[in-house]
């Protein structure tokens, strides 16, 4: 039997080297830092965590 086509690329996800320096805080809705800030303010987590993409609302925009 052949594999389906997709799985010819797929790539299992690899564990990160290091827990993100942020946790989520469920009341706020918001990856908040150990000190509290919301994560948002940190430029170095910016830089290292990227841009996302979100499966709820327009698929058309990467900051739903």
């Amino acid at each position: 039997m052949r594999r389906p086509f997709a799985f010819q690329f797929a790539v299992p996800a690899e564990a990160p080297d290091a827990p993100p320096p942020y946790v989520y805080d469920a009341a706020l809705q918001l990856n908040v830092l150990p000190d509290g800030r919301p994560a948002i303010t940190d430029r170095d987590v910016l830089l290292a965590a990227g841009t996302t993409t979100s499966k709820a609302g327009s698929q058309t925009h990467f900051d739903d």
